[in-house]
């Protein structure tokens, strides 16, 4: 089984070591200090009391690989789009795509059932460039829940987790999202095949939806956000928002919103993804995250005036900052 992970950070990272250590033949498409770190020193990934360091191939040339099984894009949302052409080397006939992103992902309504089957999303897939480039038969969902970071070049530090939920958009228990799911679980991953893996996605997209931009727009952290009432009051405005747009949909919320802000609030004084992009002058990755959520509401004709305000203030923050175009 041949597996490329495209965008080996933090998540890529820990992904194509443990990979690695179960003697998959793994190669991970990396740029920069990191990627000429791990070249150098090997891939690094601290786990526990434990370090151990791999040797996967590593370049930032994908014609150098070859057709891949498998090809999971661990990039954020808004650079994937810039890496389609890049990436056609990897596709062989049979080859499928894991979308590793967090938000709403571009295939979203290929295989659903309804009035909406095969809709393309612009604000996630802008003139279609995956839908068209990578193809949607391709694709398998993917929501990811481990926290990990980059120490240093080629070093990755895990924090937490090793979850990783696989979907076919149509949920079928194919003979191939099988074959990932065995691969991740003998390195030491928990990967569950759902027939539901929408549901899944918007549980995850429901909390960084909300908490994601508010907290660019304030600084504060999970247990801030949540802990003060108005700032709360927003979360769970746009969550209800949000919900309404989920169920038009068909999706399945097993939790209530406040379980859902709750448990946000019990990770504690933890910075979003938005956050730390903002600080750090990173892209923000609010399209998938909020504006797609917008684009949805237009879609099954519902208003999303909390949503649509926030999106509006954290585009102009961003744009300010230089994190958004």
């Amino acid at each position: 089984m041949k597996i490329c992970i495209y965008g080996a950070g933090a998540i890529g990272g820990y992904m194509g070591a443990e990979l690695a250590r179960t003697g998959v033949d793994v190669s991970l498409i990396a740029r920069g200090p990191h990627l000429k770190a791990m070249r150098e020193n090997g891939l690094k990934l601290r786990i526990g009391d434990e370090e151990h360091v791999t040797h996967p191939t590593c370049t930032d040339n994908p014609a150098d690989l070859g057709p891949q099984d498998f090809v999971i894009v661990t990039l954020k949302a808004h650079s994937v789009p810039n890496v389609v052409d890049a990436m056609q080397p990897l596709l062989g006939p049979d080859t499928a795509v894991v979308t590793a992103v967090n938000g709403v992902p571009w295939w979203y309504f290929y295989g659903l059932e309804g009035d909406f089957e095969g809709r393309r999303m612009e604000t996630v897939d802008p003139g279609s460039v995956q839908w068209n480039g990578i193809g949607p038969e391709r694709a398998i969902g993917c929501v990811v829940y481990p926290a990990c970071e980059i120490a240093e070049p080629g070093v990755i530090q895990h924090t937490s987790g090793n979850k990783f939920t696989l979907g076919e958009p149509n949920g079928e228990k194919t003979e191939r999202i099988q074959k990932l799911s065995q691969a991740l679980m003998a390195a030491n991953l928990k990967a569950p095949v759902r027939p539901r893996i929408r549901d899944e996605i918007w549980i995850k997209l429901w909390g960084n939806l909300s908490f994601n931009p508010i907290s660019a727009l304030t600084s504060a952290t999970l247990e801030q956000i949540a802990g003060d009432d108005g700032t709360r009051a927003v979360v769970r405005a746009m969550m209800v928002e949000a919900q309404a747009i989920g169920e038009a949909l068909g999706v399945k919320f097993p939790v209530t919103v406040d379980k859902r802000i709750d448990g946000a609030a019990a990770v504690g004084a933890h910075k979003t993804s938005m956050l730390q992009d903002l600080e750090l002058g990173r892209p923000m990755e609010i399209d998938a995250l909020v504006a797609a959520v917008s684009e949805m509401g237009v879609l099954v004709g519902m208003k999303t005036p909390t949503i649509d305000t926030v999106l509006a203030l954290v585009r102009q923050r961003a744009r300010i900052a230089g994190c958004y175009q």
